[in-house]
């Protein structure tokens, strides 16, 4: 099995997260953790598979060796984005152009076979490693991160260290933005469009508040700055109202996307600041189902992201604007990194793909980090 092979036959698994606009019925990631056990268990783990939603699992390989050994953790995710619009066979795993095509590939399949092959062929000497290198695959990363929630709660103790992977071309991600998604709505009245002073039209309320929103918390978002990820930032990614052009509209709703930095999350995260100036403006704005996320911030000088550094010549410790698995962890304790050949480029586009050459040069990053740790 090459790492070529190995990644055709992942990205022929379909592990579309069916949260969303998947775009296929051919969802969730049972199919994919049912593929990986029996090979990681024929390489000496002990895989156990943990539901975090029906039939959607995370998986949990624990590398041979003795029990009572510090543990990294190597963990990618099974899923994937949906498939809407790609312009290429998106479960074909076609090589082509020096290329391995299809969803997943780049996002990150690439990265997951990197580890994979790196592993196997570093088996003979993991239970000898002075630390225990465990391999995690997590679901429902392209939607809320349960998986790496629920695995940190339950195990955040047991790790002093943990990489997500993730399509970084090699580098080192070990501060990124976190998230918060949130959804702003108004009421009003409806009536008849030929008479529209006798309704209160929820659509323009929602358009001002937003306005407002987008213009005085743009400007304090702005003040929460930071030396490698800059300042957080909002976007008002959707708007929906009304429902005939002759109906005064009674309801409208939009979802925001605020990314948050280290200083913002250090004083409450974005959900009590937006709150804030909702009421203190009292604008006619509900806000709900908020979801955030924690940014990461770890130090560049931890001796685990010092070994990655020394692993490929080209690597270097960056920061990045999105969020992952990682903020997760960190969160709950893990010092995390992300790490993983690719682009992040190719992630999530209609036409998705990774340059074989990056793969190889994957295997050989995760193979020197695992034998970096040789007494």
């Amino acid at each position: 099995m090459t790492a070529t092979s190995l990644l055709q036959d992942l990205v022929r698994i379909p592990s579309v997260n069916p949260e969303d606009t998947p775009g296929t019925h051919l969802t969730g990631e049972k199919a994919m953790a049912d593929y990986l056990a029996p090979l990681l268990s024929s390489w000496g783990f002990d895989v156990t598979l943990e539901d975090v939603r029906p039939d959607r699992p995370n998986l949990i390989a624990r590398a041979p060796g003795p029990a009572d050994r510090p543990r990294i953790l190597l963990g990618p995710h099974l899923d994937t984005v949906g498939i809407v619009g790609m312009t290429i066979d998106a479960f074909s795993g076609e090589e082509k152009d020096g290329c391995i095509w299809g969803r997943g590939s780049s996002d990150t399949k690439g990265p997951m076979t990197a580890m994979l092959i790196a592993l196997r062929d570093c088996q003979d000497i993991l239970p000898k490693l002075p630390v225990a290198i465990d391999f995690v695959a997590f679901m429902g990363e392209e939607s809320s991160q349960w998986g790496s929630q629920d695995f940190a709660a339950k195990y955040a103790k047991d790790y002093v260290f943990a990489i997500a992977g993730e399509p970084t071309s090699l580098d080192i991600v070990h501060a990124n933005k976190g998230s918060l998604w949130a959804t702003l709505s108004c009421s009003g009245k409806a009536a008849h469009s030929s008479k529209p002073h006798l309704g209160d039209n929820a659509v323009l309320k929602l358009a001002r508040s937003l306005d407002y929103l987008n213009r005085k918390l743009t400007n304090r978002l702005a003040t929460y700055d930071h030396p490698i990820l800059g300042h957080a930032t909002i976007n008002i990614g959707t708007f929906h109202g009304g429902t005939r052009p002759n109906i005064v509209p009674d309801h409208a709703e939009s979802i925001i996307d605020i990314r948050t930095t280290p200083p913002l999350d250090r004083e409450g995260g974005a959900l009590p600041l937006l709150k804030e100036m909702i009421t203190a403006a009292k604008l006619p704005v509900t806000v709900s189902h908020a979801a955030e996320n924690p940014s990461m911030e770890t130090d560049v000088e931890n001796p685990y992201i010092q070994k990655l550094l020394t692993c490929m010549p080209t690597t270097r410790a960056v920061g990045a604007p999105w969020f992952s698995d990682a903020a997760h962890l960190s969160n709950a304790g893990i010092p995390s990194v992300c790490a993983g050949p690719g682009s992040i480029d190719q992630a999530h586009t209609c036409d998705e793909f990774i340059k074989i050459s990056d793969l190889e040069e994957g295997v050989t990053f995760f193979k020197n980090f695992i034998l970096s740790h040789r007494p």
